[in-house]
């Protein structure tokens, strides 16, 4: 039976392979923006998620994310400085709602403190909040929003000790990269789109071996 498949392998003519890698470069092409319209369905359902700041909901996301991206080929094309490029994965993403609560609760912790009566510069924090909340209501920010965190520190810098103060805010305040996540696939995976593309790889290998004959034939056939 391989004899017989050998043979029958050997009867197919070169350019019926080139025929044979049309419609797989198709099929590889098909599969592989599969993949990233599901990678994207994923990754914004966790941003969705985040919007909703529903903390449950962002980690069962995540974990599905994760795990299909790791199991998966998916090219993606993101920004990087300016500049575009090709990379295998969902690239950087943030969790932007859940840094605000994170960085707000770390906020309202440093304004017990600050409050103190111990702490001489118990009062900044709250002449700061006597600018801001009426600009919040103004304008319709939430407790959790940017902009509130932005005007805090503002106003805070206004003062003689903001520079001490500043200090323990930020020492409080989370790193942004716990917030930042981004997950590389493999460059092959043992998934249909894998198999496919490694049928496209093997058939190409095969056309290479062959040209690669035919033209060592040729050449011993001038210099015979």
């Amino acid at each position: 039976m391989k004899k017989r498949g050998r043979i029958k392998f050997r009867k197919i003519k070169t350019w019926q392979l080139f025929l044979i890698l049309v419609p797989l470069f198709f099929i590889d092409a098909t599969l592989l923006r599969t993949d990233h319209i599901r990678m994207t369905e994923l990754r914004d359902e966790v941003l969705k998620a985040d919007e909703a700041e529903n903390d449950e909901e962002i980690s069962k996301n995540l974990e599905e994310l994760k795990n299909f991206v790791f199991s998966n080929i998916v090219i993606n094309v993101v920004e990087e400085n300016g500049e575009q490029k090709v990379t295998f994965g969902t690239g950087p993403f943030y969790l932007e709602h859940q840094y605000i609560r994170a960085a707000n609760a770390a906020l309202k912790e440093a304004e017990a403190k600050m409050r103190d009566d111990s702490n001489p510069n118990g009062n900044v924090y709250a002449l700061a909040s006597s600018v801001c909340q009426p600009q919040a209501i103004a304008n319709g920010w939430s407790w959790n929003d940017a902009n509130y965190i932005n005007c805090m520190m503002s106003e805070i810098q206004k003062y003689p000790a903001a520079d001490e103060i500043q200090d323990k805010i930020i020492a409080s305040l989370p790193s942004t990269e716990l917030y930042r996540k981004n997950y590389a696939s493999p460059l092959w995976a043992p998934s249909l789109t894998g198999f496919m593309i490694l049928a496209t790889v093997i058939v190409i290998v095969v056309i290479l071996i062959r040209g690669l004959i035919w033209i060592v034939l040729r050449l011993s056939l001038l210099f015979a």
